[in-house]
């Protein structure tokens, strides 16, 4: 996720970080060159079919229309995605206070909680597709880290581990009915915010409204310079440099808002949520706190 402060006037139009141009930019030089050679071969060889401005404004903002509503549908993935992280790290804070409550500050206290570590890096290792044994070694041991890195979905695993602990000091007479009942509800809380986030990184936005929109992108691009010839004549290849700008700029932003894990510039910083929760744990244990992650570069991963 990018962190800095707005950039001045002048900056804004130089600054790439967090920018959609390089990624875009060869087809921006594309429908360029299509527009140069358009208005070349019209004035110079042949007059080619000129399609009326109007008509591609009208097509225009139907495409708008239909960027617009992905766009927003997209954007929606990534701030319920962040909801969701939001909710993890509050849960584990108020598990960490009905530990307190109810267990006291023993051992057992401190096995649940570090279990609670675990299975946000462990859904963050399931959500990212990487490898979270070094950051859960030091929390858990290396035994129950790979008993759970062996199960198909980990931080299931860890929720149950956490389970069966809180159940068996209920079956030992040191936890009593109701805050077995409390502390099952954290539990619960954080299981409906796994699956939430679990049900964004396996459901995609449809492909066929996707592909929908990207054919009428390029189809748009592809007409618009039979339609900027006679009414921009030689400044036509900067307005259809713009306008691509803007549509397939539209397209990549939606592109990696709609799957808000990935380890991208404007991906959710899921490794700063982590050291988020490791830090709120270790204060409840009063054990020494990791320094919180900062951005990199202005880029918080």
């Amino acid at each position: 996720m990018i962190v800095r402060e707005q950039p001045s006037s002048l900056q804004l139009f130089f600054v790439m970080q967090g920018s959609v141009v390089p990624k875009i930019i060869g087809k921006i030089i594309g429908i360029a060159l299509l527009t140069v050679a358009v208005l070349l071969v019209d004035r110079f060889v042949v007059t080619l079919p000129h399609i009326s401005i109007a008509a591609m404004g009208v097509f225009g903002i139907a495409l708008s229309l239909f960027l617009g509503f992905r766009n927003n549908a997209a954007y929606d993935r990534w701030w319920e995605a962040r909801k969701l992280w939001g909710a993890m790290i509050a849960d584990v804070r108020t598990l960490g206070r009905h530990m307190s409550v109810f267990v006291g500050n023993g051992a057992a206290r401190a096995q649940i909680l570090s279990s609670v570590v675990a299975f946000a890096h462990l859904h963050r290792g399931f959500l990212r597709g990487v490898n979270v044994r070094s950051d859960i070694l030091n929390w858990i041991g290396a035994d129950k880290a790979d008993a759970m890195l062996a199960c198909k979905n980990p931080a299931d695993a860890a929720l149950r581990d956490m389970a069966d602990q809180i159940s068996a000091l209920a079956d030992q007479g040191e936890l009593d009915g109701f805050g077995k009942m409390t502390i099952s509800q954290s539990l619960s809380s954080l299981a409906l915010a796994q699956a939430g986030c679990e049900r964004i990184f396996t459901t995609p936005l449809p492909f066929v409204y996707s592909l929908l929109v990207r054919r009428t992108t390029y189809l748009y691009c592809w007409l618009l310079p039979f339609a900027l010839i006679e009414a921009t004549h030689w400044f036509a290849p900067v307005f259809a440099a713009v306008v691509a700008y803007v549509f397939f700029g539209l397209q990549a932003v939606t592109n990696e808002l709609e799957r808000p894990f990935r380890n991208v510039q404007n991906g959710l910083p899921l490794d700063a949520m982590c050291r988020t929760i490791e830090i709120s744990v270790a204060e409840a244990l009063e054990q020494e706190t990791p320094d919180p992650m900062a951005a990199q570069n202005h880029i918080l991963s």
